[in-house]
C-alpha cells in the first residue's frame, strides 16, 4: 500500500487506500462461474486493479461489455506494442485482428493463449456491442498498422496516431453507453468522444517517454517530429543529462499539446447522466490532468517512471462522485500545474493561455465552493497528523494480533 513516510506525509491518503484495497479484494472474489466470464475477469483484474473497480460499478450488461472491449483493446496493444514480432507478419494481424494466435509476456501472454474465452464472452453480449466493439476494433486494427510503416512526424500525424489507438476507445465506448440505453449524447459526441481518448492517450505517451525509448529490440518513438525537432536530432538524445534544459523545454510542449483536450473532456463528461458511467469517464480523466501536473517541467520523465502516487489516486476514486467533483479537481490540478511554469519557457505564454481558459470553465460552473483539494494541504493541523498516526499504528497492532 505504500511506505509508512508517504503516510506520514499524506496521512488523508490511508482511509481511501484501505477502502480501495478492500474494494479489490471484494471484486476479486466477485468471479463470475462459467469458465468464459471467469477468465475475462480474472484477466481484467491482472491487467488493471484498479481500472476493473471502475468497470465493475457499471450496470451488469454493460460491465460486460466493457470488460470484454478492454481485454480485446489489451490483446490488441499486445501486438502493436511486441516490438520483436516483424512489421511483415504484424500487419495482416492488425488489418485482420480477430484472427491473430500470437502470444505475449507475461499476463498478456495468458491473455493472447486463451482468446478463445473472451470471443466466447462476446458471442454472448447483446448485438447492439457486439456491432459496437466489431466496427471498433477493425477501425483500430487498420489505423495502427498504417503507422507501423509511418513515423509520427507532423502535429496531425500525432493527432491521427492518438485517434486509431484512443479515440477510437473513446468513441466505441460511447456506442457502448448508446447502446445501453443509459445515455443520450451530444450532437457532436463523437468529436468530444475523440479527445476523450485523445486527452489520455497524450498523458501516457508523455509519461512513458523512456519506457517507450528504451524499448527492446527497438525503440517506440510516438512523439512527433514537429515538436521534438525542435529540441534534439534525435528523440532518443532527450533522454542524455546534458540535453536536460532542452529535453525539458520539448516536454512542456508535449503538455501543452495535451492541454487542447480539456474543455472537449468536460464538455462530455457534463452530459453523462448515469452516475456509474460518469465515475468510469471522470476518475481516469482526473488522473490523466493529474500526471500531466507532476509530468510538467520535471526533468524525471526522462530519467525514470512519474506517475500518480497509489494514495492520490483512491483518493480520486474515492471521491469522483459528481461533475462538481471533477472540476474542482481539474481546477487544483491546473493552478498545481501553473505555479510550474517558467516565464523563460518557450511555450510558457501558450500553456499558461490554455491553464487559464481550463480554469475559466471550472470557475464559471460556480461550484468549486463545493470541491476537497487534491493538493497536499500544507496547512494541516499537527493534530490531523497525530490522529492519523494513531489510527495507523492501531491497524498494523491489530494485523500483528491476527497473525
Amino acid at each position: 500500500m505504500g511506505s509508512l513516510g508517504t503516510f506520514l506525509r499524506y496521512p488523508d491518503d490511508v482511509y481511501p487506500l484501505l477502502k480501495m484495497k478492500r474494494a479489490i479484494e471484494k471484486a476479486e472474489k466477485q468471479i463470475p462461474p462459467e469458465p468464459h466470464w471467469g477468465f475475462c475477469y480474472s484477466m481484467l483484474h491482472k491487467v488493471s486493479r484498479s481500472f476493473s473497480l471502475v468497470i465493475q460499478q457499471l450496470g451488469t450488461d454493460l460491465r460486460n461489455a466493457v470488460c470484454v472491449f478492454y481485454l480485446v483493446l489489451r490483446a490488441l496493444d499486445t501486438v502493436e506494442d511486441d516490438t520483436s514480432i516483424p512489421t511483415d507478419e504484424k500487419l495482416p494481424i492488425l488489418f485482420a485482428f480477430h484472427h491473430f494466435t500470437l502470444g505475449g509476456t507475461k499476463e498478456y501472454k495468458v491473455l493472447m493463449d486463451q482468446f478463445h474465452h473472451v470471443a466466447a464472452a462476446f458471442l454472448e453480449l447483446e448485438k447492439g456491442y457486439q456491432e459496437a466493439i466489431e466496427e471498433i476494433t477493425k477501425r483500430m486494427g487498420a489505423g495502427m498498422a498504417k503507422f507501423i510503416c509511418q513515423e509520427v512526424e507532423t502535429v496531425d500525424d500525432y493527432d491521427e496516431y492518438c485517434h486509431y489507438v484512443a479515440g477510437l476507445v473513446g468513441l466505441g465506448l460511447s456506442k457502448l453507453f448508446l447502446a445501453s440505453g443509459s445515455e443520450v449524447l451530444l450532437p457532436d459526441w463523437e468529436h468530444i468522444s475523440n479527445s476523450m481518448g485523445l486527452f489520455l492517450q497524450k498523458t501516457n505517451i508523455i509519461r512513458d517517454y523512456l519506457e517507450d525509448i528504451n524499448e527492446i529490440p527497438k525503440s517506440r518513438m510516438f512523439w512527433p517530429r514537429k515538436i521534438w525537432g525542435k529540441y534534439a536530432d534525435k528523440l532518443e538524445d532527450l533522454k542524455y543529462e546534458e540535453n536536460s534544459t532542452k529535453a525539458v523545454h520539448c516536454l512542456n510542449e508535449m503538455v501543452t499539446n495535451a492541454l487542447t483536450h480539456i474543455e472537449d473532456c468536460l464538455k462530455y463528461m457534463a452530459v453523462l447522466r448515469d452516475p456509474s458511467i460518469f465515475r468510469f469517464c471522470a476518475i481516469p480523466q482526473i488522473m490523466a490532468i493529474g500526471t500531466l501536473a507532476l509530468c510538467y517541467n520535471n526533468v524525471q520523465v526522462f530519467r525514470g517512471v512519474v506517475k500518480l502516487r497509489r494514495g492520490l489516486t483512491a483518493k480520486v476514486i474515492d471521491r469522483t462522485k459528481t461533475m462538481a467533483d471533477v472540476y474542482g479537481a481539474f481546477y487544483d490540478f491546473s493552478c498545481m500545474l501553473k505555479t510550474k511554469v517558467d516565464k523563460n519557457d518557450p511555450n510558457a505564454s501558450m500553456t499558461l493561455n490554455r491553464l487559464e481558459a481550463v480554469q475559466k470553465v471550472c470557475r464559471d460552473t460556480g461550484v468549486l465552493h463545493k470541491r476537497k483539494s487534491y493538493i497536499n494541504d500544507k496547512g494541516q493541523s499537527y493534530n490531523v497528523y497525530i490522529v492519523m498516526l494513531v489510527i495507523l499504528l492501531a491497524i498494523v497492532f491489530a494485523y500483528l494480533r491476527a497473525n
